[in-house]
């Protein structure tokens, strides 16, 4: 016990207070920064009204002077310090923690800043399981949220590391990332999860294209040594709500995709009168352009240009979409196609606009039939549309924020198809924190095979040793074989107490009741154990 506090002390001395060690050797400084975080985080049956609230960032620090060579009475504030930070982690599981921004708390220019793309996850993964008090982490970053769902070994430490992680890689200032975040613990932060890949908490509800994004995540994770077993088996399950809400509910009736509510968008702005002769044009092929395509289609749009980089992508959406105009342009002749059209939409993945004032600004005045109004419709995040072209006189300007507008047209039907879809996520939500607490036995039932393993070991010595040099390699087997054979058939009983798989929450209980006795029993100090185990990763980790 008193090597592994003294082990915990030491290193928690270099990862959490961060100290600089100056040349002497017989006095050191060091600095605690803590950061204490409040905010409404009530849990509540709809993540939009857990999310609607500001986090407080605040941080304090203290100093505390260290003499070396003292005698025991007089014990030195370092090792006070040390000791009780020692005592705040071992009394504290690691936790799961989400800090995020969507379209429900951030607006799409905090936003656009904040993504990541996709090929950069496993680096983003990299770089947040280097900081101090992260273990696992996953990156979820489409156009209406970016969400970092972490393994943290202090939640506030955590969230601290994470956000000034988060300001220096989008260059957004933690004042700023602080009011707009929302944070999100444990059964919290799972439960949101699901909610999102249910499509809960999309703008449209039952949206299936978050479920693939989602499903994305553990795809690019895999291999990733940051994609831990915590964070996959989150996401793993997360992927399993999603499928089973779609299945059993009849959530993704209707518009279920921010293409589709965008398509929806545009119908309600236009005269009804014009829906069959407006002028479509999409600026982009890719996943997001192709629903566009589909779902104009699905409105009785028969005749559309698409814009796109290359013309394989647009011919295969032809040869799909039989008995539709799609007229390929490339990208050179893109101002020439908006000029010709009333409704522009775009979804491409650039990084920088595609449209600016001094380039609409010349167009054309379209006809009185569709209203007077060019519109365009961007569901791109970075926008393709610059804020600049609402100036423009006869423009009107829409992007991913304004597709609210389509989302509460069916209000009370939402809210019945998600009562229906948070019971399942409440039952799916206690299975994973029945699972997860399951994993807690993992570091008893190592402790107590590495326990069991020395004893035998010394006793084989001291036998080896009695018996003198001359016995033979044969004999020396066979004692080694009953003495490993003895010590398995009396763990085999305990062993056997502390495995389950987290289904049954009896079982679940009496198993953490036997762990707590074991640990008592053959004084493991699992917890302690597993404070150095992270530890020791984490200095390793920083010496590379």
């Amino acid at each position: 016990m008193a090597v592994s506090t003294s082990f915990a002390g030491a290193k928690l001395e270099a990862l959490l207070l961060k100290s600089s060690s100056s040349a002497a050797t017989t006095s050191s400084r060091a600095s605690n920064g803590s950061c204490s975080l409040s905010g409404s985080l009530r849990p509540v049956r709809s993540r939009r009204a857990v999310i609607q609230r500001g986090v407080r960032c605040e941080v304090a620090a203290s100093d505390a002077a260290v003499q070396t060579g003292q005698s025991v009475s007089n014990i030195s504030a370092l090792e006070q310090l040390k000791t009780s930070a020692a005592d705040r982690y071992t009394k504290e599981r690691s936790s799961i923690v989400v800090i995020g921004l969507s379209i429900h708390t951030t607006p799409v220019e905090m936003r656009e800043k904040l993504a990541i793309p996709e090929a950069e996850w496993p680096r983003a993964i990299g770089e947040l399981c280097g900081l101090n008090h992260i273990e696992e982490a996953a990156v979820l970053s489409t156009c209406n949220r970016m969400e970092i769902y972490v393994v943290a070994l202090s939640q506030h430490r955590g969230v601290k590391e994470v956000t000034e992680w988060m300001s220096k890689t989008s260059g957004v200032p933690v004042s700023e990332l602080c009011q707009h975040r929302f944070l999100l613990y444990n059964k919290d932060a799972t439960q949101h999860l699901f909610e999102v890949s249910a499509g809960l908490d999309s703008l449209v509800l039952g949206e299936g294209q978050i479920l693939a994004q989602v499903k994305q995540v553990v795809k690019v994770g895999q291999g990733i040594v940051g994609f831990g077993r915590n964070i996959s088996g989150l996401f793993k399950h997360a992927i399993t709500v999603g499928k089973r809400v779609r299945t059993e509910t009849n959530i993704a009736a209707g518009a279920v995709s921010v293409s589709s509510a965008a398509v929806e968008l545009a119908l309600m702005k236009l005269p009804a009168s014009s829906h069959a002769s407006a002028r479509m044009l999409v600026i982009g092929a890719g996943k997001m352009g192709k629903l566009v395509i589909k779902h104009l289609v699905a409105k009785g749009c028969t005749k559309m240009v698409v814009v796109n980089r290359t013309e394989e992508r647009v011919t295969a959406v032809r040869e799909e979409l039989n008995g539709v105009e799609i007229i390929y342009k490339p990208l050179t002749e893109m101002l020439t196609c908006a000029a010709e059209a009333d409704v522009i939409f775009t979804s491409t993945a650039s990084e920088t606009p595609l449209f600016f004032k001094e380039d609409v600004k010349d167009l054309p005045v379209v006809g009185p039939e569709t209203g007077g109004s060019r519109f365009f419709v961007d569901i791109s995040v970075p926008r393709n549309v610059g804020s600049c072209v609402s100036d423009v006189d006869g423009v009107r300007v829409y992007n991913v924020d304004d597709l609210k507008e389509v989302v509460a047209a069916n209000k009370e039907d939402r809210h019945r198809k998600a009562m229906e879809a948070q019971e399942i996520i409440t039952e799916e939500s206690k299975q994973f924190e029945a699972w997860r607490d399951s994993l807690e036995t993992v570091p008893t039932i190592k402790k107590l095979r590495a326990y069991a393993e020395r004893i035998r070991a010394a006793e084989l010595e001291k036998c080896l040793s009695k018996m003198g040099d001359d016995i033979s390699k044969k004999t020396r087997r066979a004692v080694d074989d009953l003495s490993r054979g003895i010590v398995n058939k009396l763990l085999h009983g305990p062993m056997q107490h502390l495995r389950c798989d987290g289904s049954d929450s009896r079982t679940l209980s009496e198993t953490l009741e036997n762990m707590h006795a074991l640990n008592r029993m053959f004084s493991l100090e699992t917890e302690i154990s597993v404070l150095e185990q992270k530890i020791r990763a984490k200095v390793e980790q920083t010496q590379k």
